[in-house]
């Protein structure tokens, strides 16, 4: 039975990435119906706590680029790239990763790829080694930022697990992806020939394939309230993070005759959402509007995807619990880095953090692992940049308009893997060092 349920459990998964968007979650949930109603397994736990913050979390997103908040945040980091053009294969990974960090999505790379690529080419940088680096810095991010999805997957999560919670990931993850960063940044800088030697750049300008001069610097169309929705939002996400670092502020209150201090998950959906409301009022933003945009939609199939994905996963492991528990357990207690590939490997698969979060993380918890060591390895959720087919990944090659940032002959050598192995790689490393030095674990 075991065998048969994995089986379904890794066909969906299959199937549902190949299809992409909302595929990953409706073809899991045709998994759980075969499971359910074909083999009479009991249902697992539904996500509900992880559905609930990723909703409120992307709304105000949403309402954030829909007041022009976006536009405005890009029009500033175009500014300072311009300025420091001879840095930008350091620069432009921090100013993607800072973007991540207070959005709390990668999609927002969309936005800086084009400027990169566009300055890389004017200041005769090769234009590969930037715009892989910062795609990475963008993945990097989402594993650190209090606001993004997978985080919040994974405060849910620790909140059943015990003490541990939004403190602590911040902790070890800002750091550590912040050194995974810099050194997949150092990583690339001799990555590749220099541009004037590139073969497939000097093809490209012989063909008059690349254009000359340079595109016009971006103009923010940012409305009279994108000031106030950045503030507003960057307000939300700073006390989203003092509640998580000092749990006193948060309040208490009664239930069942016991006194119970409002959760995490609580104080982020409803800090969110208030902003979201604020934001609207603020900005005179038409709610229409925050619905229809791109982040809002990327939202919605991330919500859908970890709905079917985490009630199959947790279906197919609470109904097999006594057997996984008996054939693994010995193995990750005595190397939980084993965890680590566990989970690179299905996010390869799943093409999303928070899926992977949702899949997985609980099965490490009821596994006995140490929820610290399982915070140092959240960043190996980063692994979807290993096949060349994610929409950042996709997106950074056509706005190179040289050619150098590219699909190898043998797929996996693309331009993204350098510095994803040594990013993702530094970032656990350290993970794991800081749970050393600041835990004892």
């Amino acid at each position: 039975m075991l065998w048969l349920d994995l089986a379904i459990l890794l066909i969906c998964i299959l199937w549902g990435a190949r299809l992409g968007g909302i595929g990953l979650g409706t073809i899991a949930a045709l998994g759980l119906c075969v499971l359910i109603f074909g083999l009479g397994r009991a249902p697992g736990s539904f996500p509900g706590e992880v559905l609930l913050i990723v909703l409120c979390v992307v709304t105000a997103a949403a309402a954030l680029q829909a007041a022009g908040g976006l536009d405005l945040m890009v029009s500033a980091a175009e500014k300072v790239l311009r300025k420091h053009p001879r840095r930008i294969t350091i620069l432009s990974p921090l100013i993607t990763y800072l973007f991540t960090f207070v959005s709390g999505t990668g999609h927002v790379a969309y936005s800086l790829l084009p400027i990169i690529a566009e300055v890389s080419r004017k200041v005769k940088e090769r234009p590969e080694r930037p715009l892989s680096i910062s795609v990475i810095a963008s993945q990097a991010a989402v594993t650190a930022s209090p606001l993004s999805a997978a985080t919040a997957g994974m405060v849910a999560m620790l909140a059943k697990g015990g003490s541990f919670g939004l403190k602590d990931i911040l902790a070890i993850c800002v750091p550590a992806t912040l050194v995974g960063v810099i050194a997949g940044a150092l990583a690339v800088r001799k990555m590749g020939v220099e541009l004037e030697k590139d073969p497939v750049y000097l093809d490209r300008l012989a063909q008059g394939l690349i254009p000359s001069g340079d595109a016009a610097q971006q103009q923010s169309t940012a409305g009279k309230g994108a000031s106030w929705s950045v503030i507003l939002f960057l307000g939300s996400a700073l006390l989203i993070t003092l509640l998580g670092l000092v749990p006193q502020l948060r309040p208490d209150y009664l239930l069942g005759g016991q006194t119970e201090k409002l959760s995490m998950v609580a104080s982020i959906s409803l800090l969110t959402l208030s902003a979201t409301g604020l934001i609207l009022v603020v900005s005179r933003v038409k709610p229409e509007s925050v619905v229809s945009g791109s982040v809002m939609r990327a939202g919605i199939v991330a919500v859908i995807s970890i709905l079917g994905i985490a009630w199959l996963g947790s279906t197919f492991f609470e109904g097999h619990k006594p057997e996984i528990l008996a054939a693994i357990s010995a193995h990750l207690t005595a190397h939980p880095w084993l965890f680590a590939v566990a989970m690179f490997v299905l996010s390869i698969l799943l093409y999303s953090q928070a899926a992977t979060v949702a899949a997985l993380m609980g099965v490490g918890l009821q596994l006995g692992i140490d929820p610290i060591l399982l915070i140092a390895m959240f960043p190996a959720a980063n692994g979807y940049f290993f096949l060349p087919t994610y929409a950042t990944v996709v997106a950074a090659i056509q706005f190179d308009s040289t050619g150098t940032t590219r699909i190898g002959r043998y797929v996996l050598n693309h331009s993204f893997m350098l510095p994803g192995i040594v990013c993702t790689g530094c970032s656990i490393a350290t993970g794991f060092l800081l749970a050393k030095l600041v835990y004892g674990r």
